[in-house]
């Protein structure tokens, strides 16, 4: 009898060759395709920084006597075109302490401060102004004394 053919176990191929795989370096990195991106990020951020307003520190001192009864002080600083580059109100239950501090960003020139104090027992705000001279230092202190009160 013929003998029935014997499936034959299928050889296992050899896998082919890989292509051959460009060696990695500095072209083909992709760092080198962000680079551009990340150095224009860079100078942007640079820029911003470098045009932008420095912090100042307008400090006022409470000199004289009234101050104990003062409840509000209302500062607005202006610039020459009567633009409002800052205002801001603060309350008081006891009085103001000796020295008050506003931080700003302000540009080198001139600029107005108005307060406008709240003193307890007087209807009216009182209003003081001051001209201030904006140069590189980062600290403007003014002395302030209320006036008398007039009745």
């Amino acid at each position: 009898m013929a003998e029935a053919p014997t499936p034959e176990a299928p050889t296992p191929e050899a896998p082919a060759p890989a292509p051959d795989k460009p060696r990695p370096g500095w072209r083909t990195h992709p760092l080198p395709k962000r680079l551009a991106l990340i150095a224009i990020v860079a100078v942007g951020l640079w820029l911003w920084k470098a045009t932008d307003l420095p912090e100042r520190q307008l400090i006022f001192q409470f000199t004289g006597d009234g101050w104990s009864s003062v409840r509000a002080v209302d500062l607005q600083v202006v610039d020459d075109e009567e633009h409002i580059l800052k205002r801001e109100e603060l309350f008081f239950a006891n009085g103001p302490p000796p020295e008050v501090t506003f931080k700003m960003r302000l540009p080198e020139g001139t600029v107005r401060a108005l307060l406008f104090v709240k003193v307890e027992g007087r209807e009216p705000r009182v209003r003081l102004e001051e001209r201030l001279t904006v140069g590189e230092g980062e600290a403007i202190v003014r002395q302030l004394r209320l006036p008398a009160a007039s009745r």
